[in-house]
């Protein structure tokens, strides 16, 4: 059962800017699963996302397809929308959220072959923690 402040989440999200290549499919299929859980999405193509990245503060080693500024944090990579709400409900002091690379049975990955993964937080000293650990077979 959802919670009132699980409800005003849900009632008030925020846009989602997605920094994303024209030609990825993947990314758009995140695009659709974002919206599909009630966020607005501005998707824009660009040819070199690096800049974003850095720009964003995202390590190296978090990268992913794309990168999405939501409400102050970043998001990065096939991130479940669930996962995305419970950060802009908790307001954790992170920097952002990151699904490193691009697991099979994320959002906009599924796929035959699913398998578990982490969603990671990094905060602005770069300290890394598993944010939530996902089993897309369920």
């Amino acid at each position: 059962m959802a919670t009132s402040s699980t409800r005003a989440v849900a009632d008030a999200l925020p846009t989602a800017l997605v920094y994303k290549t024209p030609s990825c499919g993947c990314c758009n299929l995140w695009v659709d699963h974002m919206r599909e859980a009630g966020f607005e999405v501005d998707a824009r193509n660009l040819n070199d996302l690096i800049p974003v990245k850095i720009d964003a503060g995202v390590p190296p080693r978090m990268s992913s397809c794309h990168t999405a500024l939501i409400d102050g944090y970043v998001v990065e990579g096939h991130i479940p929308a669930e996962h995305v709400k419970r950060l802009l409900e908790e307001r954790p002091d992170v920097v952002g959220i990151a699904v490193p690379g691009m697991p099979i049975g994320s959002p906009g990955m599924e796929g035959i072959g699913a398998r578990p993964y982490q969603v990671l937080s990094w905060d602005r000293d770069g300290n890394m923690e598993v944010y939530a650990e996902v089993d897309p077979r369920r």
